[in-house]
């Protein structure tokens, strides 16, 4: 027998005071906005939802936490309509701004709060948390005055095999969203993201079409070689300034590089090829990749450091990267020894530096020759750095670091190392993890500290000032120094990005 909609109404509302049956419910039966759901069917004490009307409830949903997460909900009267809240920015009177539900959430009742209605709220509840506390760090911390965000140089887009013929990536770095892609005869192009028409990105669903990229939003077509726009498929002329900006770029050492420069300049010095690479002497055995919380700068300034080594690199790796627990009684029988050595090239590689690292280690007190090892770590660029290593017995192999800023104080390290085909891979997975552990003890303190233009350096820090001279040969005139720590509010939102992997 069917009941009519006023008694179901009544009936439902008395349901809905747990939470349990009010999350099983649409809003609309517990509420005057029973129209919102029109493919719900009302059979006698039978509530039968649709497949689809299951999805808009989970998509309405998603929809109000990423509006609550900007704008918290207005408090609403009893007689004023979901369809004009005010709280909302922008919002004209009457109309529903865009990602708004007319639905509003339901009503707590007893406290409890509502059941998720998609499975990924844990998660995202954690998300939130997590963006919350980081930006909580990020206001405490004072990052200082640091250099200009982007130097002049080669910066890693991607590795070579990670952009296949006919594939196009967007990519986001040096505060640019740029669109690399690959034609059939493997020639790599690196362009603006986003069309000059309207604004779509070019690798968003663009197609590589011979030497062009084609814009998925209406078919414009660039050039890679020069970004001239070459065809629109419903004109009969392209105007001449239709066309995209183009970025110069190379592949060496496996890896996809592209070169930035704030006045637009072409490159000045070219990425040195590693033979052994090149001819499959050394072999690829293993990569690690880190986020990092600073200024690019501050990552080469380690080299000429040396000070440093003995203190935060010497206790033995076997306590770990945590930096409370490094110096634990426990690991006291081991210990690195480290002497270092930075000088810069002269000309014609004035961009370029040496240091030369000599590692020993001791065994309650006793040398043990088996760990000894010889890095010769050379600097190209502000980026770009070639750890040599050479062994005795384990043989010769090397790390290419590479750091790329994706925004001022957020810089993605990679590094990868590659060693002799006849050494067993347990050999340079072991110097890789060892290195991957000292690394992690700066990323410690590049996270929090904060960059000093005029440090108080003494003598035995004499290097720490010829490297800041050195470096500054990448910056030009018109590089501009980051926003005031106040305005970092984007640092917050990058690291959550991370979080949610994307």
């Amino acid at each position: 027998m069917l009941v009519s909609i006023n008694a179901l109404k009544l009936s439902m509302s008395e349901k809905c005071s747990s939470s349990r049956d009010r999350t099983a419910l649409p809003q609309s039966l517990c509420g005057d906005d029973s129209e919102d759901f029109p493919e719900q069917h009302l059979e006698g004490n039978i509530v039968r939802r649709t497949k689809s009307s299951v999805f808009q409830e989970r998509a309405q949903c998603r929809a109000e936490t990423n509006v609550n997460n900007r704008f918290p909900p207005p408090l609403r009267s009893p007689g004023q309509s979901s369809a004009s809240p005010p709280g909302v920015p922008g919002c004209i009177p009457g109309e529903i701004p865009c990602g708004v539900s007319a639905v509003s959430p339901p009503p707590l009742s007893h406290g409890a709060p509502p059941r998720p209605l998609y499975k990924g709220w844990r998660r995202r509840h954690r998300l939130r948390y997590g963006e919350r506390v980081v930006r909580r760090a990020r206001r405490a911390r004072r990052p200082g005055a640091p250099p200009p965000p982007f130097p002049n140089g080669w910066y890693r887009l991607l590795d070579s095999e990670q952009l296949p013929r006919g594939a196009a990536r967007s990519l986001a770095l040096l505060g640019e969203q740029l669109a690399a892609f690959r034609t059939q005869d493997g020639q790599a192009f690196v362009v603006d993201a986003y069309c000059p028409h309207l604004g779509a990105n070019l690798a968003a669903g663009g197609r590589v079409v011979g030497n062009c990229i084609e814009c998925p939003f209406h078919g414009w077509r660039f050039r890679g070689e020069d970004g001239k726009c070459t065809s629109i498929p419903y004109a009969g002329k392209v105007p001449d300034l239709a066309r995209v900006r183009t970025w110069p770029c190379c592949e060496v050492n496996g890896m996809l590089l592209v070169w930035y420069h704030c006045e637009g300049l072409r490159p000045t010095w070219a990425v040195p090829e590693q033979r052994e690479i090149i001819t499959k002497e050394w072999v690829f055995r293993g990569q690690t990749e880190h986020f990092v919380d600073a200024h690019i700068q501050e990552i080469p300034e380690n080299a000429a450091d040396s000070a440093h080594l003995a203190f935060l690199h010497g206790p033995a790796i076997l306590g770990g990267s945590d930096l409370r627990y490094t110096r634990s009684k426990l690991w006291d029988f081991m210990k690195h020894n480290w002497k270092a050595e930075w000088w810069p090239e002269p000309e014609p590689n004035k961009h370029c530096s040496r240091m030369l690292l000599q590692h020993t280690a001791t065994f309650f007190g006793k040398h043990f020759s088996l760990m000894d090892l010889t890095v010769s770590a050379r600097q190209v660029g502000p980026g770009l750095v070639f750890l040599l290593f050479e062994h005795t017995f384990l043989g010769r192999g090397i790390i290419l670091q590479t750091v790329t800023p994706l925004e001022p104080l957020l810089q993605n390290v990679v590094h990868k190392i590659y060693y002799q085909k006849n050494i067993p891979a347990i050999i340079p997975k072991f110097i890789l993890r060892a290195e991957c552990i000292q690394f992690e003890r700066d990323i410690t303190i590049w996270n929090n500290k904060q960059y000093l233009p005029k440090p108080l350096l003494i003598r035995e820090d004499s290097s720490i000032q010829k490297h800041r001279r050195w470096y500054s040969q990448f910056y030009s005139e018109k590089n501009t120094r980051p926003p005031a720590p106040k305005d970092l509010e984007w640092q917050a939102q990058c690291c959550f990005n991370l979080l949610r992997g994307e």
